[in-house]
C-alpha cells in the first residue's frame, strides 16, 4: 500500500498535474508579469518536490533490487 504524505504535501501525481497546468498557463502568454512570476516560482517548487520524490523512489527500487 502506498505511503501517505502529510496533508500539506501533495503526492507526486498531484504535484505533477499541477506543474503541467502551470506550464500550460505560462505558455498561453495571457498572464501578467506578476502572475507569471508567481506561477514560475510555484512551478520551481513543484519541480523540486517531484525530483525529490523520484529520487526517493529510485533509491527504494535500488534497495529492493537483488543487485543492490
Amino acid at each position: 500500500m502506498p505511503k501517505k504524505t502529510s496533508s500539506s504535501e501533495p503526492t507526486f501525481e498531484q504535484a505533477f498535474k499541477e506543474l503541467e497546468s502551470i506550464i500550460a498557463k505560462l505558455e498561453s502568454g495571457e498572464l501578467s508579469l506578476d502572475e507569471s512570476l508567481a506561477l514560475f516560482e510555484r512551478g520551481q517548487a513543484l519541480a523540486k518536490q517531484c525530483g525529490a520524490l523520484l529520487d526517493a523512489a529510485e533509491l527504494k527500487v535500488k534497495q529492493l533490487s537483488p543487485d543492490g
